[in-house]
């Protein structure tokens, strides 16, 4: 497996795979990879000829206070994951090399970037919509793959593919969980075993949600409310897991992330909540 550093490199291996007359997948990450990156992979390699896998923690889609620093960086790792779920090749740039020196253009999805994580983290999709833009426009692959945990940001990138007429397909790929039902997160690992037990609560809302709307309950503010009992934090810190906080608890269309009064198929629940020190989400698409 190839690991290519530079934005011409990568550049250079799509086009000749194309040239070859393959189709070039491309799956976007932060590195630590787990279990759900490792899905996107499979996905990738089934249905793509050529797949390349980017790694780089990307400093623009973090605050100030958020995780840049600590965020884990599993290199050698991920890469080995990388080749054993069928990628050819893997794209891990310097800094330098996707923001150079004096760099001062930037990607904005307006209104949905001010929704769900936006409105708690701001800045936080210009810079996901900046970089993946980045890697789009320099490997040029036919599909790019992505999990829905991260439905919001399926929202602003669908969107920003839309807008600015890019080839690119987004491919979208289902939420891997734990046994035990919690999503996987490379964040997971900053849970301590207590934090990983409260954490449960994320994976009780969807499935207390998607319970009820197939019993036939749509109304939006009955699914939250009932989602909401599960976290007393909503309202105050409770007794029983005071270590949670709810950030978010809604019902939103997926491709404007506005909420809706109605569930319909297709309707996006999504909840984030802080487990001590670490931000977690979690999403179902109703049925």
């Amino acid at each position: 497996m190839e690991i290519l550093r530079t934005v011409a490199e990568l550049r250079n291996w799509s086009r000749a795979g194309r040239r070859a007359g393959s189709v070039i997948g491309l799956v976007p990450t932060m590195g630590a990879l787990h279990a759900g990156h490792a899905s996107l992979i499979r996905a990738a390699a089934a249905s793509c000829d050529s797949v390349a896998v980017s790694i780089f923690v990307n400093p623009t889609q973090f605050g100030p206070n958020e995780d840049y620093a600590r965020y884990p960086r599993t290199f050698e790792a991920d890469c080995a994951l990388a080749e054993a779920e069928g990628a050819d090749m893997v794209f891990a740039p310097s800094l330098e090399e996707l923001y150079p020196p004096g760099a001062a253009t930037f990607v904005e999805v307006d209104g949905l970037s001010s929704r769900l994580d936006g409105a708690s983290r701001p800045g936080h999709f210009r810079g996901v919509a900046t970089v993946v833009a980045k890697l789009l426009i320099a490997a040029e692959p036919d599909h790019a793959f992505f999990g829905q945990k991260d439905a919001a940001q399926v929202a602003v990138l669908r969107r920003m593919a839309a807008d600015l007429r890019l080839p690119t397909e987004i491919v979208v790929c289902p939420i891997v969980r734990e046994p035990d039902g919690l999503a996987l997160s490379s964040r997971n690992v900053y849970l301590s075993g207590e934090e990983r037990e409260q954490a449960l609560v994320l994976s009780r809302t969807i499935r207390q949600v998607e319970a009820l709307a197939a019993a036939g309950e749509r109304r939006a503010g009955t699914l939250i409310e009932a989602a909401r009992r599960l976290f007393p934090a909503a309202r105050s810190a409770f007794a029983a897991e005071p270590a949670i906080c709810v950030d978010y608890i809604e019902l939103v269309d997926w491709a404007t992330l506005e909420p809706v009064e109605t569930a319909a198929s297709g309707t996006l629940f999504a909840v984030a909540a802080w487990i001590g020190t670490t931000r977690l989400i979690d999403n179902t698409v109703i049925a």
